[in-house]
């Protein structure tokens, strides 16, 4: 919420007056809310912005002069703000709003292709939602790099140095295929994520992933991913089997558990209802790995509005599982890693750059003691 006031201050950014006046009257429906203005591009936005001090920006991919990625890139390394990206929903779209996620955007709203009008009203209660949680957002400055990952710099520190992977190593023998990693996140979990894989050695243990995400972009996140890691990244799959050195990511608009088939850990994938309002959830997915892993799993909690997937941290904990929570400095939003800890799921507190080091200490740790005793 605006410290100068009780309501939101939102700036629109779009080429069509159509989708500005449609999120403007959306915008000023909401009692703790308002549209102080609407630019047609990043350049009349830009004097806006200067001028009217926004808590928050609405910002359209596709633009006139200077599109919206050239237009955020710039503004989180002068001027780093909560974005809201309106993307399109194509393949594009989708691959676009990735790199806008990694630039340092909260968060985005996948704009209907066809009836715009309808579909944008249709959408309202989760575009003003987002801009709820992108007020309280902790937005970071993005460090000038251009191209590949983008490392965001602690809270209250000097950017860091990008660090290089885990060099791969023999890590657990046949304690690789007995351990399952499973890890929640909402907004801001896309960079979170990427921070742990990225870190992680190719012989890790099999890897689960919920991140909330709309139908249409987990298949570019999961290629995104795919590109950065030595782990293998893709959607998961129903009926798969779940192999070491592989993470399945839950496929957007659909739900995603772990089952257990023989001496195998199969996905579920399929289309239940929405579980705390989510689909994917990661209740669903924290559940069933309680059930059926128990004291081989590993649980991670990472950045994300809400309280989904705490009470099955919970039951993983109770089961037998380790469980590491993101810390509120490094997190973009405070809400799901602090439901878990309030839930007593937690271990292990730690900023995001140390979650993967810890993880593979720890595994690493584990299967020496199997070694041993073998």
């Amino acid at each position: 919420m605006s410290s100068r006031g009780s309501k939101i201050r939102v700036i629109v950014v779009d080429d069509s007056a159509l989708v500005r006046s449609l999120l403007a009257e959306i915008i000023n429906r909401q009692p703790d809310m308002q549209c102080i203005g609407t630019a047609n591009d990043p350049l009349v936005a830009r004097e806006m912005i200067r001028e009217m001090n926004p808590d928050v920006i609405t910002l359209d991919v596709e633009m006139p002069r200077m599109d919206g990625i050239d237009f955020l890139g710039r503004l989180m390394r002068l001027r780093p703000m909560p974005v809201v990206m309106i993307s399109t929903l194509t393949e594009r779209g989708a691959e676009v709003t990735m790199r806008a996620l990694e630039l340092g955007a909260v968060d985005f709203v996948a704009k209907p292709r066809v009836g715009l009008a309808s579909g944008l009203n249709d959408l309202a209660a989760q575009i003003v939602d987002k801009i709820r949680v992108a007020a309280v957002a902790q937005v970071r400055r993005a460090p000038a790099a251009s191209a590949g990952a983008i490392v965001h710099p602690p809270a209250g520190g000097a950017a860091p140095a990008a660090a290089a992977p885990v060099a791969a190593s023999p890590l657990l023998g046949r304690l690789s295929t007995e351990k399952v990693v499973a890890i929640g996140a909402s907004t801001g979990g896309t960079e979170a994520i990427r921070e742990v894989l990225v870190h992680l050695p190719a012989d890790s243990p099999a890897i689960v992933i919920t991140q909330h995400m709309p139908p249409g972009f987990t298949t570019s996140f999961a290629a995104r991913l795919n590109s950065l890691c030595q782990i293998t990244v893709k959607e998961a799959v129903q009926g798969e089997r779940i192999l070491p050195g592989h993470a399945y990511i839950a496929p957007g608009g659909r739900q995603f558990a772990l089952a257990k088939s023989g001496a195998n850990y199969v996905a579920v994938v399929d289309d239940g209802p929405p579980v705390n309002r989510h689909k994917p959830s990661v209740e669903v997915l924290f559940k069933s790995v309680a059930a059926h892993v128990g004291r081989n799993a590993v649980g991670i909690m990472l950045t994300g509005m809400g309280a989904d997937g705490a009470a099955a941290m919970r039951e993983m904990k109770d089961a037998g599982s380790y469980n590491y929570v993101q810390d509120e400095a490094s997190c973009i939003v405070f809400g799901m890693p602090r439901e878990a800890i309030s839930h007593g799921a937690a271990d292990e507190v730690l900023p995001l750059t140390q979650i993967a080091p810890a993880l593979v200490a720890r595994l690493r740790g584990a299967g020496d003691r199997v070694h041993h005793r073998i």
